[in-house]
């Protein structure tokens, strides 16, 4: 393997990529270029900035985004039109941020001319998987440094240790025995895990909670919201057309005012564990719930039931790390040609923990009132050829049973 010359860091600025950063300098003694992407995560990014100088970061080599429309409009919306929901409840914040922080890192790589990334995901965890798939399948020569696979920093007291060595600020969480929970964010949710979640057994402490207020705490009087879809992704807000991003930091608001999108899991990661987590997703909650509910009158019956087929194999590329895969872009023309026609608006009702589709429309209704009534339909449809409807679809059925009979 070539020397390592550069190396492009996914950093945050906290404790582990800061350790990373000075670790990287230590033992690869190569150049190390930082990269800090806004996904509406809600914190200071600055201060990255002032760290990275610290460690003698060059200021051209100090890579701060702002993603937040490209996170929302390429990846988040795509995701949310194959309604994709992996284990029957979590809704992928994590998995779907990862494929593009690891796209721009290649991006930034080449435009630097580094032979390498890094990034500050633990060997027991999803997030190693979903990086370096994103990682090779861009760039298939790509140089991986994975310094938690690599270093003996296993312990927080030698992590700790190496950081006040280094001269690396510590919080007062920190030398404390660390904050509660371990603790991502970005514009789609907020996730919690370790420490006091690590035992199933105990409930989620209602501190905890960020962006949701408790269900019970949420106001008595319902809320309406009229969501207009165009091609399957929320183009409007009772009426005022917003960007990708400002739909869903506005959905993330209302969401969070009723106590709508908690979630406690114990989830399978893809390399073999069971964990248990804790989720606050409330714009998702709202437009997954809202999707379905739009497409419930524009799409035929067959493709919606292909669909949901499909649904949890979609989830699991995503959760998996394979959103650049072959199979995942396939799948993605078949969803994205399904939506050319779920277009029109859905009526939410948000109400103390639940979001609750009451009212729907389309230009492009498959709904038919003159065939669906209950009352006189003037001939629309004959209800005498459900006999020979049900007749032929009992044939195979009626046989079986008389061969069984004829034994």
């Amino acid at each position: 393997m070539n020397k390592i010359n550069k190396v492009v860091l996914a950093y945050s600025g906290g404790l582990d990529t800061s350790v990373i950063l000075k670790w990287l300098q230590d033992n690869y003694e190569c150049e190390v270029i930082t990269f800090t992407a806004d996904l509406g995560q809600g914190e200071e990014l600055e201060p990255a900035r002032q760290k990275a100088l610290k460690f003698g970061i060059k200021p051209e080599n100090i890579f701060i985004e702002d993603l937040r429309e490209e996170f929302v409009r390429d990846f988040v919306f795509p995701m949310f039109r194959a309604n994709a929901i992996y284990e029957g409840e979590y809704l992928l914040g994590t998995s779907i941020a990862r494929p593009l922080i690891a796209k721009r890192q290649i991006e930034i790589a080449k435009a630097v001319g580094a032979n390498s990334v890094s990034h500050g995901a633990t060997g027991k965890g999803n997030d190693q998987v979903r990086f370096e798939l994103g990682y090779y399948a861009l760039e298939p020569n790509i140089k991986v440094i994975a310094p938690w696979r690599e270093w003996d920093l296993l312990s927080r007291e030698k992590l700790l240790a190496y950081a006040e060595n280094a001269g690396i600020p510590i919080d007062m969480k920190h030398r404390n025995g660390g904050a509660p929970y371990s603790m991502d964010a970005n514009l789609l949710h907020i996730s919690f895990e370790g420490r006091h979640l690590e035992d199933p057994k105990a409930e989620a402490e209602e501190s905890m909670w960020r962006w949701t207020v408790a269900p019970e705490q949420a106001p008595d009087t319902p809320e309406y919201v009229d969501l207009t879809f165009t091609q399957g992704d929320i183009t409007a807000i009772n009426g005022i057309e917003l960007k990708p991003h400002e739909i869903l930091a506005k959905l993330n608001e209302l969401g969070g005012k009723h106590g709508i999108g908690r979630l406690d899991l114990v989830e399978n990661r893809y390399v073999g564990m069971k964990s248990r987590g804790c989720y606050e997703t409330p714009g998702g909650t709202i437009i997954l719930k809202a999707h379905r509910g739009i497409e419930s009158i524009t799409l035929d019956r067959e493709v919606a039931h292909l669909k949901d087929d499909l649904l949890a194999r979609y989830a699991g590329l995503i959760y998996n790390g394979y959103w650049w895969s072959p199979e995942r872009r396939a799948l993605q023309v078949l969803i994205d040609h399904t939506q050319l026609n779920v277009n029109g608006w859905v009526r939410v009702k948000l109400y103390k923990g639940s979001a609750a589709v009451v009212a729907r429309d389309s230009q492009d209704t498959l709904f038919d009132k003159n065939i669906a009534t209950f009352d006189d339909d003037g001939g629309a449809y004959n209800q005498a050829d459900a006999g020979g409807f049900i007749k032929l679809n009992a044939l195979r059925i009626r046989i079986a049973e008389l061969a069984k009979r004829n034994k």
